[in-house]
């Protein structure tokens, strides 16, 4: 089932599981998508029994017996080129048995992802193909890229027609259109300037890869990847620092949320820990991370994490969609902004995407509603960084912020 966001897909599995004529269904999801599953499953009377669990638990139920197996958001299945672990242990539950996989984004990158989706059935289209390398031989163009002056393979080039036509006739594909939706997602970006101290922080750790704060916590950045992840974290208020705690330096983003959606019914998605640890300080106890208890209410205020929270989860009883910060990647971007969807929502389905002025988000932002991931080349890119030694000497006094 390929079907965009919000369209049913998980009342269409459990009604199919009922027209097989299943005994014993496994569903897998997303941890936070399971009380909604189980709830529809109460709620409409099935006779079968459901076991419900997310992809980390896996492992305990390879020994158990169902005879027929429903893969949620099953993209997260799709690494290549071997088989991610959750892949394996699913693809063992599943012997021999019937599956229906289901997703809004397939192949959100390449479709040589597509390969390991089947290969969970027994039954895959591509069953003679005894591995992925196999398969790729008629159904990818071989190429190479280069990752830190390293000669890779790169197996993301796929012949897509090719590949269509033999899983077409196993897709069954719905549009929100399709389905009745009748609003369209509003973007705004809105950009804020955070507190000066913020973009000294930044430009003082693009410079010297390294900074040493009055208490003693260190930030360093020694590496291409490290200095982006501690940009992407500064630009929004709080930085993880090398002896693994959490500093909350600027709530400009938190302040600004509060004061200008004030009276609205707000669900906000964070991207690090800290952001939501500086969101509950904000809000105190009208925080909820249920999005059960959120629609049941006036006067909370949901937040969730983007990578726990991107699938699965319904919020749209919520006037706006708030995001605090953005993600690298593109199939992020395209399933968090969803949430917000129904197909029975009256009201406008407003997004608002909150980013500091002269900060990473934006950078990533244009890449990632262009359906591509915001890799380091972009990061380099932008920055106009030149790749450095991975190696720093630290500074021999403390410097204060």
């Amino acid at each position: 089932m390929v079907w965009q966001p919000r369209c049913g897909k998980t009342l269409a599995a459990l009604e199919g599981a009922k027209l097989y004529g299943a005994q014993d269904v496994l569903f897998v999801t997303k941890k936070k998508a399971i009380s909604n599953i189980e709830s529809d499953y109460n709620n409409l009377g099935y006779a079968y029994n459901l076991t419900v669990t997310n992809y980390e638990s896996l492992h305990n139920f390879v020994d158990k017996k169902f005879d027929l197996v429903i893969a949620d958001e099953v993209h997260t299945c799709a690494g290549f080129p071997k088989p991610a672990v959750r892949t394996t242990h699913l693809k063992e539950i599943a012997k021999g048995k019937p599956v229906i996989l289901i997703s809004a984004t397939i192949t959100p990158e390449s479709y040589s992802q597509i390969y390991h989706e089947f290969y969970i059935s027994s039954f895959s289209p591509f069953a003679e193909y005894k591995n992925f390398y196999a398969w790729f031989k008629d159904f990818g163009y071989p190429k190479k890229r280069y990752v830190f002056n390293r000669e890779l393979n790169d197996y993301s080039h796929s012949k897509e027609e090719k590949i269509k036509e033999v899983v077409g006739k196993y897709m069954i594909t719905m549009t929100q259109e399709q389905a009745g939706f009748n609003q369209e997602i509003k973007e705004e970006v809105i950009r804020i300037r955070m507190q000066d101290s913020t973009y000294w922080l930044a430009k003082k750790l693009i410079a010297k890869k390294i900074h040493i704060g009055k208490d003693g916590s260190e930030l360093v950045a020694d590496t291409e990847v490290k200095l982006r992840q501690k940009l992407h974290q500064i630009y929004s208020g709080t930085v993880k620092c090398e002896d693994g705690t959490t500093q909350i330096f600027d709530i400009s983003k938190a302040t600004f949320i509060k004061q200008h959606f004030a009276g609205k019914k707000i669900a906000i998605y964070y991207q690090y820990i800290g952001e939501g640890e500086m969101l509950r300080r904000a809000f105190g106890s009208a925080i909820t991370e249920s999005p059960e208890v959120f629609n049941e209410s006036d006067n909370r205020v949901f937040i969730s994490q983007i990578q726990s929270g991107r699938e699965g989860v319904n919020i749209a009883t919520a006037d706006c969609m708030i995001m605090f910060n953005i993600g690298y990647s593109s199939v992020s971007y395209q399933q968090a902004r969803e949430r917000i969807q129904d197909k029975n929502r009256k009201k406008e389905a407003l997004l608002y995407w909150i980013f500091a002025d002269e900060g990473i988000e934006h950078n990533i932002y244009k890449v990632v509603s262009n359906k591509k991931d915001y890799s380091m080349r972009w990061f380099l890119k932008d920055f106009g960084i030149k790749k450095q030694p991975n190696v720093i000497t630290k500074e021999p006094a403390a410097i204060a912020h």
